[in-house]
């Protein structure tokens, strides 16, 4: 079900050889991800849940999923670029029918993360997945 940019994540994360590296990767993918503009950042986006500030905006076109998304610190930039290559251009059913626990697991981003990191991306899984289901339903 994963995309092909979600499966070069994993592919790279197979080729780093610590969670150090990995970490670093995470980390560059924020950073190389556009920044999201200050009017966006509202709270009709902010993803509540997260230890850091966390916004992601839907953009929904005939059917198909896209966001943007931003944080104010960097490794949660990269765990939304890690979401964007999971989600990003997927029908609205198929963003619904992703079992993201068991693709983020194939990145061993469970075993890494701190448990407030973990219950930030959760809630930024749980954010897109009713972000869809509402789109599905109007």
């Amino acid at each position: 079900m994963a995309s092909a940019a979600f499966e070069e994540i994993v592919e790279d994360f197979d080729f780093l050889e610590d969670w150090e590296a990995r970490y670093a990767h995470v980390i560059d993918m924020g950073k190389a991800m556009p920044a999201l503009e200050d009017a966006f950042k509202v709270p009709a986006t902010k993803v509540d849940g997260c230890a850091s500030q966390v916004w992601l905006l839907p953009e929904i076109s005939s059917g198909t999923f896209h966001f943007r998304g931003d944080s104010d610190a960097l490794i949660v930039r990269g765990l939304i670029a890690v979401l964007g290559a999971l989600y990003d251009g997927l029908s609205l059913g198929d963003v619904l029918a992703v079992d993201a626990p068991a693709e983020l697991g194939r990145l061993g981003l469970d075993e890494a993360l701190s448990s407030q990191r973990s219950n930030g991306l959760r809630a930024m899984v749980e954010r897109i997945r009713k972000l869809a289901a509402e789109a599905v339903a109007a």
